[in-house]
């Protein structure tokens, strides 16, 4: 009798499991898709990269604002996860820092679509800003100070402003091919260094 049950129980777990990993995998693609295609990229072409059908894209998003918010949380869960490993696997606190604000790149390049894909959907929008600065300025604030204490850049940089300043410069990335912004941060970064910085 107690196996039965086991057997009955087991079943919904990995019916979960695999619905909660298919989810993830339309998260990861729908991510790198929206990076080269834009949040307006075919919701087909997702799930041949994801692997899935559509209807289980639909099933989990019901609307593409839907996806797109998600992916958008989703990439926000990533970046801020994603300092404090770089911040131990680096070799130094600001390559941490460069390999972090190129992630926090791909991830603006995605965020240029929302404000079009959530149209009049302003209260979503407003909660998504509010948790994403919750979620990033304090990674990004201490891989800049673990950058200053090891004195690979110069103190006074506020992470608001540098990462305000790397959203400005993504501007217009999607509609002007030649321009790249990740060369024009490279600058920034430079400038960001100690003279004697080894």
């Amino acid at each position: 009798m107690t196996s039965d049950r086991s057997a009955g129980q087991s079943a919904p777990r990995g019916k979960r499991a695999d619905a909660q990993r298919n989810r993830q995998t339309v998260l990861d693609a729908a991510a790198e898709i929206f990076v080269t295609g834009g949040v307006d990229a075919p919701i087909r072409q997702i799930a041949a990269r994801a692997g899935v059908g559509m209807a289980t894209i639909y099933r989990h998003f019901p609307t593409r604002a839907d996806l797109v918010t998600a992916v958008y949380r989703h990439q926000i869960e990533a970046c801020a996860e994603a300092g404090p490993a770089l911040l131990a696997d680096a070799d130094t606190p600001f390559d941490a820092l460069r390999r972090w604000i190129d992630l926090f790149v791909d991830f603006l390049v995605t965020k240029h679509g929302l404000a079009d894909a959530l149209q009049s959907e302003r209260e979503r929008f407003a909660a998504l800003h509010d948790y994403f600065l919750d979620r990033l300025l304090p990674v990004c604030a201490r891989l800049l100070d673990a950058a200053v204490e090891s004195g690979d850049i110069r103190p006074g940089v506020q992470p608001y402003e540098l990462m305000r300043g790397i959203g400005n410069l993504c501007v217009g990335h999607e509609s002007d091919p030649r321009y790249d912004p990740r060369r024009l941060i490279a600058l920034l970064l430079a400038g960001l260094r100690r003279s004697d910085a080894p």
